[in-house]
């Protein structure tokens, strides 16, 4: 048990109560953004929040998480545990007045906590508000004290069980069917959000548990002592990095402690994170724009004073731009600050003023130091970003030209696209076939009030490989580009977009799956607005045409096959199998993969950006050995392949 940093007292009268409790199933979106999967693991992320606040003010060091069976979850830390005297405002045990009462906790005054992440009360008193049961068991005063909720209200006064010579507070919980229509916990992303949480809380130590198969139990533990520079080469793990030594700053600043590390890659694309008294703000906010304002600005002094951006001329042709020095940057930003103000009751973005200034004065300090020290690795740096904003003029003339022959500049679009009738985007749509054989198919099948086809020669070019000016010069990208009407990368413009749903469908084997993954990439890298706003689809065409007499069903997926078989009877059933899209006439193709009352389609999603972009490096980048890696550990679990 690590010793407290000070002596300041943690009971029933430092808990401060601001209003009630019962809006919270209301309006549940209100206070954890929604009742889907983000919203159900914030539940999660919240009481976490409460134990990792014990950890960084010296009064823990180890947290244990544990996923039961019946959508249980069980929160352990060994921290000072919560008061259970009496409250002095509501007259109940601050234990019953912290999980019951909204606003209620030790960070709305007080010196409980100098910094806090989660509100401790608020999160908590959420959380058992939308669970369908609760229980809090509590070690302190060498007594365990316990107590029972339902839906956010407590079943019996605190209970004394026992004695207790440790300390600390056990959380357990199951989420309200009644709020969460589908309550499914996913492993993967709550290792990632507690992967993060340890490398941002310097000394703790979290094991997570997932009891929920009793037969197959598994245990993942996390303990950093590099911090955000173990977090910097974690997320580099599987790249080029192009230079060796990390970047790292860690100083306070008006009352705000500012950390900061990066670390240059090879790649085109660049990964910033950015965190506020360790909550993950996933849209970033003033402490990402301080620390990319110091970037560039300190890298262009650094420039111009070593005569870096000196042409053959002999004088200063270009300053770099922001876009420029994070190609390929690997960042992570956080800070601690007394008083967060984050937008959003899901803390997606921080607001505050005076960190854009701490991350600014700090980084910029500390990358002047680390430049001279380090002339190597600035020139390295500032090389990267020297041929980054060569390759952003040509793609910005290959732009140019594309949209000033396209239909932004009062010329026809593609003659091989086949537009729709209406002019509303809401309500057309955009399918990307694969072959002349399968766009006559589809044009002929089409409804051409709303569905347009534009079909594409062969393979496009991989864009993983190839920056924006090459990949412009592809016909294939050129004409999706003008048919799409609303330009590409930085310039892209998604109310111009002339389609909400575009709709990639392409024949389901191996060649098919390399296109469609090769638009995929293509969307992923130069069009994420229109994933974001989920406008992207696959089309799922069937596999199978079963005949048997005048009756036809046909089977999308290999266990469809068994079904139609068995409901059909086995003797005399003829059985197709579609190689491709051509192989369908208008009609087949219209009634099974086009037609809105019977087609089946995938929305394409991006859940974890940083992840998806590894996946993509991984799969149609340069580098072989990963890709192999890759192979190897799934190829098992491949059914089905076409050769």
């Amino acid at each position: 048990m690590p010793k407290a940093k000070n002596d300041n007292s943690y009971e029933a009268k430092d808990i401060y109560v601001l209003e009630g409790l019962d809006p919270v199933r209301r309006r549940p979106g209100m206070y954890i953004g929604s009742t889907g999967t983000d919203g159900l693991h914030h539940l999660i992320w919240e009481v976490i929040d409460n134990s990792l606040d014990e950890v960084s003010a010296g009064f823990a060091d180890k947290i244990e998480i544990t996923l039961l069976p019946d959508n249980k979850v069980r929160v352990i830390d060994n921290g000072r545990g919560i008061p259970v005297d009496k409250h002095p405002q509501t007259k109940k045990s601050a234990m019953e007045t912290v999980m019951t009462t909204l606003h209620a906790g030790g960070k709305f005054g007080g010196q409980s906590y100098k910094i806090a992440g989660g509100l401790h009360g608020v999160g908590v008193s959420v959380v058992n508000a939308l669970s369908k049961w609760a229980k809090v068991e509590v070690c302190r005063d060498g007594g365990t004290y316990v107590q029972e909720y339902s839906k956010g209200k407590a079943k019996s006064a605190v209970k004394k069980q026992g004695k207790c010579q440790a300390t600390g507070t056990t959380v357990t919980f199951e989420p309200d069917p009644e709020v969460f229509k589908k309550i499914e916990f996913k492993w993967k992303k709550i290792l990632k959000h507690l992967r993060q949480q340890a490398y941002l809380t310097q000394g703790v130590r979290i094991e997570v548990k997932d009891e929920r198969n009793e037969k197959k139990p598994k245990t993942y533990s996390f303990y950093f002592e590099g911090g955000i520079v173990s977090y910097v080469k974690y997320l580099n793990r599987d790249e080029e990095i192009k230079h060796d030594n990390i970047f790292y700053i860690s100083k306070e600043h008006q009352d705000m402690l500012v950390e900061a590390a990066f670390q240059y890659t090879n790649d085109i694309q660049g990964y910033e994170e950015g965190f506020a008294n360790s909550i993950h703000t996933g849209e970033g906010g003033m402490h990402i724009t301080g620390f990319r304002t110091a970037l560039t600005r300190t890298l262009n002094d650094y420039a111009k004073k070593n005569s870096l951006l000196k042409g053959a001329n002999g004088k200063d042709n270009s300053k770099l731009s922001g876009d420029d020095v994070r190609e390929g940057l690997t960042a992570v930003v956080s800070i601690k600050l007394k008083e967060p103000q984050f937008e959003g009751q899901t803390k997606a973005r921080l607001g505050n003023p005076e960190a854009r200034t701490a991350v600014e004065a700090v980084v910029s300090g500390g990358l002047e130091e680390y430049l001279e020290k380090n002339p190597t690795d600035a020139r390295a740096v500032i090389e990267k970003g020297i041929l980054a904003a060569k390759a952003r003029q040509a793609a910005k003339a290959a732009r140019e030209t594309v949209i000033r022959k396209g239909a932004l500049g009062g010329f026809a679009l593609p003659g091989k696209l086949a537009d729709c009738t209406s002019r509303k985007p809401e309500e057309s749509e955009l399918y990307l076939v694969e072959g002349d054989s399968a766009g006559g198919s589809s044009k002929q099948g089409r409804d051409r009030y709303f569905q347009a086809i534009l079909p594409l020669r062969g393979k496009i070019l991989n864009v993983e490989k190839a920056r924006l000016d090459r990949a412009l010069a592809s016909n294939e990208i050129k004409t999706l580009v003008i048919a799409l009407g609303a330009a590409i990368a930085e310039e892209f413009d998604i109310d111009k977009l002339r389609y909400h749903r575009i709709i990639i469908m392409t024949d389901a084997d191996v060649d098919g799956s390399h296109i469609r993954t090769l638009l995929l990439t293509l969307f992923f890298r130069y069009f994420p607005q229109i994933i974001e706003s989920g406008y992207l689809y696959i089309a799922q065409p069937p596999l199978y045409k079963m005949k048997k007499g005048k009756q036809i069903e046909y089977g999308y997926v290999e266990s469809d096959k068994k079904e139609i078989i068995g409901s059909l009877g086995k003797e005399g059933i003829d059985i197709q199998r579609y190689k491709g899209l051509g192989e369908m006439n208008a009609l087949e193709l219209w009634e099974t993969t086009m037609n809105p009352a019977n087609r089946t389609m995938r929305q394409v999603t991006v859940e974890d950006a940083k992840e998806a972009d590894k996946i993509f490096d991984i799969l149609m980048g340069d580098e072989v050995a990963p890709r192999k890696k890759f192979i190897q550990t799934h190829a098992k679990k491949v059914k089905n392949l076409d050769i």
